[in-house]
């Protein structure tokens, strides 16, 4: 197995499912239909509170905060480890790219899922700009939002999805140079301020940590929490919407990526592969943005509020969806690649990778579900923040943009994922 296969993805197929991919588009368009009634009948007042929650055990939270330097320090020694791969032979062996490709992108999902932001702690780059720049920095400007952030992912999507010779050392490598020095630059200026919202990984691990059970209310107390009390605080933002448009987008082309139409497209247009990728990756980015727009502006005007709104105020509802593509799509690769990655870096080059729990048929239906157990949290989100967005009369009817949407990322997420 070689450094390209770190980029082969899940190992489920339309072959390996229950029912055909037809039939478990409609079961999902259906039951999105049902949670939608069922919700509106049943659910006709806001009840998430971003400020809801149980304090946890006082030793539990003087723990997290003793634990906030040994992170920190953790984080750094954490990039001394891949930077000294860099030193050894670009080959078959080296763990480098399982490091950046699997166990940091793919696992900083779960990891914050589970216990929060963690990468806000771990981050060495904040920890480098906070022993330099004391002061603060300047205020960040008020426009700035999430906008370097979805730079950040669409430039990190190129990377992995698109970028010739992608899983080598000096490709990924030159990549995290620049990246890092971009990062050191704003947070030199800004201050650590700067990768709350200017770091593509940090944006990341806030919006999936805002699901975990375990989280800051507004007041800085660590408490137990429903985790949509928590996604249900992230608000408007400039930028907001462009970092799960383009989170969604990237999944739904490497899903895509990796389909026979697509395949045979790529072979026959007479492009280099990488313009055909850049622009594949670009249409279907944009594709999932002028969809989410349309169903939101929509939905913004039969609600009668405004619509140049609630783009913004709904793109929490976005989150849960993103995460069960990016679930379904790489959940064997972390599994498998991550094994093998941990074993390369300790010298293990012999070690067998276990693929018990992963068979075809089980990873079919995990997609399956992840996907559609998305769609129904965005669909309560969604709903919940509808109820405060739109008058009482139009509070339901308002939402039936956006239950077409998520009946429409539904069906094409699942087309993709399983297209042969």
């Amino acid at each position: 197995m070689g450094p390209a296969d770190v980029l082969a993805h899940g190992v489920g197929g339309r072959q390996d499912l229950p029912l055909t991919v037809a039939q478990l588009a409609i079961g999902a368009a259906l039951a999105l239909v049902v949670s939608f009634v069922v919700l509106g009948v049943a659910w006709r007042e806001p009840r998430l509170d971003p400020g809801a929650g149980r304090p946890v055990p006082a030793w539990l939270s003087r723990a997290a905060g003793a634990l906030a330097w040994p992170l920190r320090i953790a984080g750094v020694l954490l990039a001394a480890v891949l930077l000294v791969q860099f030193t050894k032979p670009d080959d078959e062996d080296n763990p480098a790219a399982g490091l950046v490709y699997v166990l940091f992108w793919i696992g900083l999902v779960p990891l914050s899922l589970l216990l929060g932001p963690v990468w806000r702690r771990l981050n060495p780059l904040r920890t480098i700009v906070g022993l330099i720049r004391r002061d603060g920095g300047r205020p960040l400007p008020a426009g700035l939002g999430y906008w370097p952030a979805a730079a950040g992912l669409f430039a990190f999507a190129w990377l992995e999805l698109v970028a010739p010779d992608r899983a080598t050392l000096p490709v990924f490598g030159t990549w995290l140079a620049v990246y890092a020095a971009a990062m050191l630059a704003g947070g030199l200026v800004y201050g650590t301020a700067w990768f709350d919202r200017g770091d593509a990984f940090e944006a990341l691990g806030d919006l999936v940590g805002r699901l975990a059970i375990v989280g800051r209310r507004p007041d800085g107390a660590l408490v137990w929490r429903n985790p949509l009390d928590g996604i249900a605080g992230l608000n408007a933002a400039p930028g907001l919407v462009a970092v799960v448009v383009v989170l969604l987008g990237a999944t739904f082309y490497d899903a895509m990526s990796g389909a026979l139409f697509w395949l045979r497209f790529t072979q026959e247009n007479g492009l280099p592969a990488p313009v055909t990728g850049t622009l594949g990756l670009l249409a279907v980015i944009g594709a999932v943005a002028a969809a989410y727009r349309t169903a939101t502006r929509a939905a913004g005007r039969r609600g009668r509020t405004s619509a140049d709104r609630t783009p913004g105020e709904l793109a929490h509802s976005i989150v849960p969806i993103a995460i069960g593509y990016v679930v379904a799509h790489y959940w064997s690769l972390f599994v498998l690649e991550g094994q093998r990655t941990v074993a390369l870096l300790f010298g293990a080059e012999d070690f067998q990778v276990y693929g018990g729990i992963i068979t075809p048929t089980g990873v079919a239906n995990l997609q399956v579900t992840v996907i559609v157990l998305g769609h129904l949290v965005g669909t309560v989100l969604a709903h919940d923040r509808a109820l405060r967005l739109f008058p009482r009369a139009q509070a339901v009817t308002g939402q039936l943009p956006l239950l077409g949407l998520m009946v429409v990322y539904t069906v094409a997420g699942l087309f993709l994922l399983f297209a042969g």
